[in-house]
């Protein structure tokens, strides 16, 4: 496998990986026995990356950040930096392949997250769709106080099915708070942020049009459908957002005039 291109973008670190790519560094992780976070860079967890220490800390620990979101293929061009289209990769498009991908290499799967019963649902659909697919899950309605009893058995309940990927999918910034706390104690090859897809797969949250996804619109779906839960994400943290692109292409521009 090729090494990926690294670049920073609105001061974070970004590595644009396809899903093939993305299959690829998990297939070599997982041959080679070793421990890894894909984890992967929204506007939102942008926003929260400079304002949590606790996440900066977490993504210091990710040994690949891919891209989550069209806003960051749009600034990353027009910031002069070689990304296209299909290296912005969501779950809401990833989760299928990686099922795919799992039942032909015999990959086992765990997900942590959403409500009770809603995951189970969701693995319900997809051992229907896939099978052979090797999948449990556990709702994340717990104590994740690392020192209480209750995490801790969460733990030992994940690395007792001995899965080779855990996707963790707890909400920003309670997932990678969570994996960050735990990582250490996490018998797991890979290990995934992967937010609400298994809501989306149970049905329990409206899934997007792809048509939106593809024209960096799927934000105002998501507004207009959880107005309440996400007004502050897509109407207020976007003009820290802002502040950052610009002062970020002015650097670019005064750069590209010392070049001339």
């Amino acid at each position: 496998m090729r090494q990926p291109t690294r670049y920073k973008l609105l001061g974070v670190e970004q590595t644009p990986l396809t899903i093939d790519e993305l299959h690829g560094v998990i297939a070599q992780t997982i041959s080679e026995g070793r421990q890894r976070i894909l984890a992967n860079h929204n506007l939102h967890s942008i926003y929260l990356y400079h304002h949590d220490s606790k996440m900066r800390s977490y993504y210091g620990k990710a040994d690949f950040v891919h891209i989550d979101g069209m806003a960051l293929v749009l600034i990353g061009r027009l910031l002069g930096h070689d990304v296209v289209r299909e290296q912005r990769v969501t779950y809401v498009d990833w989760v299928r392949p990686l099922m795919t991908e799992a039942v032909a290499n015999g990959w086992r799967i765990i997900y942590l997250g959403s409500k009770p019963g809603v995951a189970e649902k969701a693995a319900e659909v997809l051992r229907r769709d896939y099978p052979g697919l090797q999948i449990a899950t556990m709702h994340c309605f717990f104590d994740t106080d690392p020192m209480k009893s209750e995490n801790n058995n969460v733990v030992m309940q994940i690395n007792g099915f001995q899965p080779h990927i855990l996707m963790v999918g707890m909400g920003m910034p309670r997932q990678e708070h969570w994996i960050l706390d735990n990582f250490e104690q996490i018998q797991a090859n890979v290990i995934l942020q992967a937010g609400a897809c298994f809501d989306y797969v149970a049905g329990a949250v409206p899934t997007p049009p792809r048509c939106m996804g593809r024209l960096g619109l799927e934000w105002l779906f998501r507004l207009l459908s959880e107005p309440r839960r996400l007004w502050r994400r897509y109407l207020v943290e976007p003009w820290f957002i802002l502040r950052l692109f610009f002062t970020e292409l002015l650097n670019h521009m005064n750069r590209g005039k010392h070049e001339v």
